[in-house]
C-alpha cells in the first residue's frame, strides 16, 4: 500500500514539474530561470548528482553544469565524443565519459541540438535509482532544450526584424539623397530621365542633378566599390561633399581634386568611387566633363549620327591621395543629342564575363540611342525590356542610368 502511495506521489510530482516548466515557458521566463528549474527538478528533487548540458548555437557550448568540476566539463569534446549518440544511452561501463552514466541526445527537426549528460549521486550503486525516472528526465530535457532553442530563434527573428526596419529606413534616407524624377529638368535646353535601383536595400550607386545658377547645371553618375551599408555610408558622405563644392565658378580640375581628397580621407584607400561628372551651360551649350575610372558615357548626335564614348581619363576618386591628372574635357553640343551615363551594374547585366560580352552590352546601349530621338522610348528600351523595374533574378549589382536629351 505504501509503495502504491509512493508511486502516486511520484507521478503527481512529475506532472506538477511538467506543469511548472510549461507555465514558465508560457510566461516567457528567461533561459536562466528555465535552467534553474531544470536543475532543481533533477538535482534537488530526483537526487541526480551530475548534470551537464551542451547545446549547439553556431558551435557546441556548455549551457549548464551541476555537480561536476570545470576541468571535467572542459575535458569533454562534443564533436569527438557525443555526436555518435543518436538515442538515450547508458555509458556506465564505457571509459569514454567516466564521470557520467547516461547520454541523452535532444533532436529538433531531425538534427541534434543538445546533449545532456547524467551522473547518479549514488556512485557505488550504479544507475539503478535513475532508471525509473529516465523517460521523465528525457522528456523534461527535450522540453527545456526546445524551449531554449525557440527563445533563441525568437530573439534572432526580433533582431532580424529590427535590422530589416533599419535597412528600410536607411533605404528611404538614401532615396532622399538622389533627385526624384519630378525634380529633373525638362525645358527647352534639356530633358533628363533616371533609373536608380540598389541591389540590396541600400547601395553604392549615386546620381545627382544640381542647378548651379547662371544658366548652368551639373550632373553626375557615380559608383562606390563594393555594396551594402559601407558603400552607402561612403556615398552619402560623398553626396554632401559634392553638393557643398559644386558651383558655377569652381574649376572642374579643382572640384575633382577636392572630391578625391574627401573620399581618400573618408576611406583611407580601402574604397574608391568612380564617377562621370559634367557641367553644362545652357547658353554656350558647352559641356565640361571628367571621367574618373567610370564606365564610358555614350553621347549620340542625331543629325550627324556621330557616336562618342566619353571614357575614363583619371583614376577613381580615393584610390590615391592626389590625382596625378584629371583630364577635364570640353565639347559643344551643336545639334540635338542624347547621352547615356550609367554604372557597371547595367553593363554586367547586359554582358557576359568576357570582353566580347562587354562589347555586346555597349552594343545594346548604342542601338537604344540610335533608334529614336524620344528620350522616353530610349529609357523604355533599356529599362523595361530588361525587366529592371521588376524582379529580374539576373541583377546582382546596383544599377543606375541617367539619360539626358540636349536640344540645340
Amino acid at each position: 500500500m505504501s509503495e502504491k502511495i509512493s508511486n502516486i506521489q511520484t507521478l503527481k510530482f512529475k506532472l506538477n514539474s511538467l506543469l511548472d516548466i510549461t507555465r514558465a515557458i508560457n510566461d516567457n521566463e528567461p533561459v536562466d530561470v528555465l535552467l534553474d528549474s531544470y536543475v532543481d527538478i533533477l538535482c534537488d528533487k530526483l537526487k541526480v548528482g551530475k548534470v551537464v548540458m551542451f547545446k549547439y548555437q553556431n558551435e557546441w557550448a556548455c549551457m549548464l553544469a551541476a555537480g561536476v568540476s570545470k576541468e571535467v566539463v572542459e575535458g569533454i569534446n562534443v564533436q569527438d565524443t557525443l555526436l555518435s549518440f543518436d538515442d538515450i544511452t547508458f555509458i556506465t561501463s564505457e571509459p569514454i565519459l567516466p564521470d557520467f552514466d547516461i547520454v541523452i541526445p535532444v533532436y529538433n527537426n531531425y538534427k541534434a541540438i543538445a546533449y545532456v549528460l547524467i551522473g547518479d549521486i549514488e556512485e557505488g550503486k550504479g544507475v539503478s535509482p535513475l532508471i525509473k525516472h529516465l523517460h521523465f528526465i528525457q522528456t523534461i530535457s527535450n522540453i527545456i532544450v526546445v524551449a531554449i532553442e525557440n527563445i533563441r530563434l525568437f530573439k534572432e527573428s526580433l533582431q532580424q526584424e529590427a535590422i530589416r526596419k533599419e535597412l528600410e529606413l536607411a533605404s528611404q534616407m538614401q532615396n532622399m539623397l538622389v533627385p526624384s524624377p519630378n525634380c529633373l529638368p525638362n525645358n527647352k535646353y534639356l530633358k533628363m530621365k533616371s533609373f536608380y535601383k540598389p541591389h540590396y536595400n541600400v547601395g553604392g550607386d549615386y546620381f545627382d542633378f544640381i542647378d548651379l545658377g547662371e544658366n548652368k547645371v551639373g550632373f553626375c553618375v557615380a559608383d562606390v566599390s563594393g555594396k551594402g551599408m559601407a558603400a552607402a555610408l561612403l556615398m552619402s558622405n560623398f553626396q554632401a561633399t559634392l553638393r557643398a563644392l559644386f558651383t558655377a565658378e569652381i574649376s572642374m580640375d579643382n572640384l575633382m581634386q577636392k572630391l578625391n581628397q574627401g573620399v581618400y580621407n573618408s576611406a583611407q584607400g580601402d574604397k574608391f568611387i568612380t564617377i562621370f561628372i559634367a557641367r553644362y551651360d545652357y547658353i554656350t551649350r558647352q559641356l565640361e566633363y571628367a571621367n574618373a575610372g567610370h564606365t564610358p558615357t555614350i553621347l549620340y548626335q542625331f543629325e550627324s549620327k556621330n557616336m562618342e564614348l566619353l571614357k575614363s581619363a583619371s583614376p577613381g576618386l580615393g584610390m590615391i591621395e592626389r590625382l596625378p591628372f584629371t583630364n577635364i574635357k570640353t565639347l559643344t553640343i551643336t545639334e540635338d543629342s542624347i547621352m547615356l551615363s550609367y554604372t557597371d551594374g547595367l553593363v554586367e547585366l547586359l554582358s557576359d564575363t568576357d570582353e566580347g560580352g562587354v562589347k555586346e552590352a555597349f552594343g545594346v546601349l548604342e542601338v537604344a540611342v540610335q533608334h529614336t530621338q524620344d528620350i522616353d522610348s530610349v529609357f523604355k528600351e533599356v529599362i523595361e525590356n530588361q525587366n529592371l523595374q521588376g524582379n529580374n533574378q539576373a541583377v546582382f549589382d546596383d544599377i543606375t542610368l541617367l539619360v539626358v536629351k540636349f536640344f540645340a
